[in-house]
């Protein structure tokens, strides 16, 4: 069995994507020329790179484990990946097995001779009852490709998804049918006068506040708005290279964007005219959020973080202290503090009223990939709950924070890979979170206990609840988006 550089550079691609290095993907994708490569990505799993290193892990474990008798020497620990492609630690670890298999053959076995065996994992096993059954589960099939995105209709039970076959769908799940209705919304360009396919991700999607446009953005470069019925209403073009993040203004009349060509644009939505475009990141822009109406945040792989208002000319406040790029910020309900999480393991809460952070939080052990404000405390709905920020990292843990006091309250550590989303239910009683280990977990905010569970069959890259809190939708690395009914569990 042989492998060519074209596949090794594909799964190299394949595993940067899933692991959210998206510029980075990006970049050596166009090096590598993956697009003039003939593999089928759709055909490739999710996690492929991993799982082959694994299993030549394994090999070499087993190979360590034959002694030079030929009679099989137990492995008492894991190689790990370094060690494997060092053959000196191989060497020594075999010699070091095969002294402990003697040593253990003269040692008496334990009181009741058994081997003690860990059980560790039993607690990481959902109770039954937690779990949710396939009967409350619609599983959504349609996209060739992986599935980046998803959102609800702020009105209706529509739910927009956006994958990398390059289309975005909107599913009609309003009558609660085994299969419902789907529209295809195709992403294209002009070529040589004829519309083709982009072969682009869509990476970013919103619906405006009333529920009647959806916007979405594409590594094409372009974004575009939809109308319900998936019309194609406007394309927005002026980015030089992909789209990482898209987010309407409360009134609907602004959409913000963030590209890989370190800018950011302000569009006028009725017309689909660039109206400002901000050039004051020194590498790709990779989110922004709104804090008004006219004034946004944006962040970057600069490690900046800069807040600029439309027909101001410069940032009217930029913020330093985060060492790693910044993958994702958030304004609270109230637009006064502006979370920000970062490659450096930390999450950072700003005010405008100073330069330095008024929290900086350590307690994750990898990247902080997202984080997401509860839509409670003063001035919200929800005013007597206190406001919490949850943050999802690739440590496998979600942790929940009281901002005010700068602590964390829980840290909810059921799922057992990197955790790409989290979304508060409206209420704020609930957190949905989603991880590539396929699991969607439904947690208490209050206790911090699991109070749902299900089981997908890809890789998690978001989870978004409907406006009225009773169903749960979640896209996947497998091409699938599933839906769950929360109603009678």
């Amino acid at each position: 069995m042989s492998f060519s550089s074209d596949e090794v550079n594909f799964l190299v691609y394949r595993y940067l994507q899933e692991s959210g290095f998206q510029h980075s993907a990006y970049t050596f994708g166009i090096e590598s020329h993956i697009s003039q490569s003939n593999i089928n990505g759709a055909l490739v799993p999710p996690a492929a790179l991993l799982s082959i290193l694994q299993k030549g892990l394994q090999y070499t474990e087993a190979e360590i484990s034959i002694g030079e008798d030929g009679q099989e020497v137990r492995i008492l620990e894991s190689l790990s990946l370094i060690d494997a492609v060092m053959p000196d630690v191989v060497a020594s670890r075999q010699q070091q097995n095969q002294q402990k298999q003697q040593a253990l053959k003269t040692e008496p076995p334990d009181i009741n001779g058994e081997e003690v065996t860990s059980n560790a994992n039993e607690n990481m096993e959902v109770d039954g009852s937690i779990e949710i059954p396939p009967s409350k589960a619609t599983v959504l099939r349609g996209h060739e490709s992986e599935v980046f995105i998803c959102a609800w209709n702020p009105t209706t039970d529509l739910l927009a998804s956006g994958s990398g076959d390059s289309t975005a769908r909107i599913w009609d799940m309003s009558d609660n049918s085994s299969s419902p209705n789907q529209l295809v919304l195709r992403h294209c360009i002009q070529k040589g006068g004829t519309e083709v396919p982009s072969n682009k991700d869509v990476t970013s999607l919103d619906w405006n506040c009333d529920g009647t446009l959806l916007a979405t953005g594409s590594y094409d470069g372009y974004a575009r708005i939809w109308t319900t019925d998936g019309v194609l209403s406007s394309t927005l073009g002026q980015h030089k290279g992909p789209i990482f993040a898209l987010k309407w203004n409360k009134r609907g009349n602004y959409i913000l964007s963030a590209g890989v060509d370190k800018t950011t644009i302000i569009w006028d939505a009725a017309s689909g005219q660039c109206t400002q475009q901000f050039s004051f990141h020194s590498a790709p822009a990779l989110d922004v959020d709104w804090q008004t109406n006219t004034s946004f945040a944006s962040c970057s792989t600069d490690q900046c973080i800069h807040v600029c208002k439309l027909s101001v000319d410069k940032p009217i406040k930029s913020f330093q202290g985060h060492t790693n790029e910044v993958n994702a910020i958030k304004w609270d309900p109230q637009g006064n503090l502006l979370a920000s999480c970062s490659d450096d393991m930390t999450l950072k809460i700003w005010s405008m009223k100073q330069d330095t952070c008024v929290h900086d939080l350590q307690a994750h052990s990898k990247e902080i990939y997202t984080i997401k404000w509860s839509p409670t405390g003063p001035g919200t709905p929800n005013p007597n709950m206190s406001l919490i920020l949850a943050s999802a990292s690739f440590d496998s843990t979600v942790r929940l924070w009281d901002v005010e006091r700068g602590a964390c309250i829980h840290t909810l550590t059921k799922h057992t890979e990197p955790v790409y989303s989290v979304a508060f239910s409206p209420d704020g009683k609930f957190l949905a979170s989603g991880s590539f280990d396929k699991c969607v977990h439904i947690w208490s905010t209050q206790s911090g206990q699991l109070v749902h569970s299900y089981k997908g069959t890809g890789g998690i890259f978001e989870v978004c609840w409907n406006s009225r809190g009773d169903k749960v939708g979640a896209s996947a690395s497998d091409g699938s988006v599933f839906v769950l009914d929360l109603r009678k569990l």
